[in-house]
């Protein structure tokens, strides 16, 4: 007689208090590292995701669960923990919050994997079934060569988007951002044939693709000439899909590059602005954009533009050395600029950065009722006490601010300014879905003041 396979349950939950993105199925993208955990479990054990995307959490029986989880989804993260805790079911939680609060974590898991999961995910499985699960488990940076291919068919059929990855790590260490922190701070990347590998198998699928890379561009020639070899691939294998990504404004320098990721399908790339003073892209440490200059942003764009990919400019609001006056101000320089979709954003210090060190050092978190505080970490809401700005002030210059940026009729206008600067229908479309979308977030409910 067959033994029955063990079930393992691996969930991706969705942040309570706001919202935001979940609430539009074409924003959702499939949560890429529980693909990549089952690909890394063995054959004998039967998988099933949990994404409260689609469905909210509702118990279901499993001999493991593995939960993935960043700052502002912990939170929830956590409750449904303790929930399968409470039924006697071990509880792995994994994901860059849980690296960087492993103490926080071990109060609501029984184990807790640290850094990148794929390389110690069999011995973790092997551990639980020899009874011997650890508290800890420390991943490692490796190189990507032959990574498995995550599995695609675990997720809700309902995405729009397939997430690909081709790249991990970034040398930029922006001062907010944890990603150096979490995955290192030089690129590393997957083999060419690999990732087409990956994309053959999509042929005939309709729907789009999000490659996940921090800066799919990168930021040296030999970097980019490895891009060019990754477009050219699907080219030449005839695998063009409409993606997008993120990269930096240095790729505009590229000419060569630009063609062929608009050849290869690219309709939007997502690009760090930040902000327009050079008082804070030195405080956040953008050197690049330091570099170029603000007064050069609209022609760099129009470089993107030129190839049908449109823009979309992500900025930040409350930067350390801001002045009240500079929340209208960059409002202003927002609605002036070029760019084609926008996400604006509070300063918001996660767990692993530089930012948060240095706030905690000079008390300027406000946020300590945790872990329920982490749910406010959404780039929307304050959780700092700003030098400058008095809290219930920003609220108010950012809610006036919002309603500058999110105008309909001003996001409208943008659409057919898209649609004339790109000669793209696609990436006009695009830009303005995602537009529309943060202007759900930003609306779905006031500002939440921690402190």
């Amino acid at each position: 007689m067959l033994a029955e396979r063990k079930k393992l349950l691996l969930i991706n939950p969705v942040n309570q208090f706001r919202q935001g993105l979940a609430m539009d199925h074409y924003a959702l993208t499939p949560p890429l590292c529980l693909g990549i955990i089952a690909a890394y479990t063995p054959s004998d054990w039967k998988i099933r995701i949990l994404d409260e995307n689609f469905f909210p959490f509702k118990f279901r029986t499993a001999d493991l669960v593995g939960i993935t989880a960043y700052t502002s989804n912990v939170y929830r993260a956590y409750q449904i923990a303790t929930e399968y805790r409470k039924h006697n079911i071990p509880v792995v939680m994994g994901g860059i919050h849980v690296s960087m609060c492993t103490e926080e974590a071990l109060q609501y898991a029984d184990s807790v994997v640290v850094g990148e999961a794929e390389a110690i995910w069999p011995r973790v499985i092997a551990d639980f079934e020899a009874g011997r699960l650890q508290k800890v488990y420390y991943g490692s940076r490796d190189e990507l060569a032959d990574q498995r291919i995550p599995r695609h068919d675990l997720y809700d059929p309902r995405y729009v988007w397939r997430s690909v990855q081709t790249s991990r790590g970034c040398p930029m260490d922006c001062d907010f951002c944890s990603v150096t922190s979490f995955n290192g701070g030089k690129f590393r990347f997957r083999p060419t044939p690999q990732i087409l590998d990956e994309l053959e198998a999509f042929h005939g699928d309709k729907r789009n693709i999000f490659f996940v890379d921090d800066n799919i561009g990168g930021i040296t020639k030999a970097h980019q000439e490895r891009a060019m070899e990754f477009f050219q691939g699907i080219i030449d294998r005839k695998l063009k899909f409409p993606w997008f990504s993120q990269t930096s404004l240095d790729m505009a320098d590229n000419e060569e590059a630009l063609k062929l990721a608009a050849a290869s399908g690219c309709k939007l790339l997502l690009v760090g602005i930040e902000t327009e003073t050079s008082e804070s892209l030195g405080s956040m440490n953008k050197r690049i954009n330091l570099k170029k200059g603000a007064e050069n942003y609209r022609k760099i764009i129009r470089k993107f533009h030129k190839h049908g990919i449109a823009v979309f400019g992500t900025f930040i609001f409350a930067a350390e050395t801001d002045k009240p006056e500079n929340i209208p101000a960059r409002a202003d320089f927002i609605n002036r600029l070029n760019v084609d979709a926008i996400q604006t954003s509070i300063l918001t210090p996660y767990p692993g950065t530089k930012l948060r060190a240095r706030l905690e050092q000079h008390g300027r978190v406000s946020s300590r009722d945790y872990p329920a505080d982490w749910q406010y970490y959404n780039w929307e809401d304050i959780v700092i006490r700003h030098p400058h700005i008095e809290s219930r002030e920003l609220a108010l210059l950012m809610d006036q601010a919002w309603k500058k940026i999110y105008n309909p009729s001003r996001l409208k206008g943008r659409y057919f300014q898209t649609l004339m600067n790109t000669r793209s229908p696609k990436a006009a479309l695009w830009s303005y879905l995602c537009s529309n979308q943060y202007r759900k977030v930003m609306f779905e409910q006031p500002i939440h003041i921690c402190g």
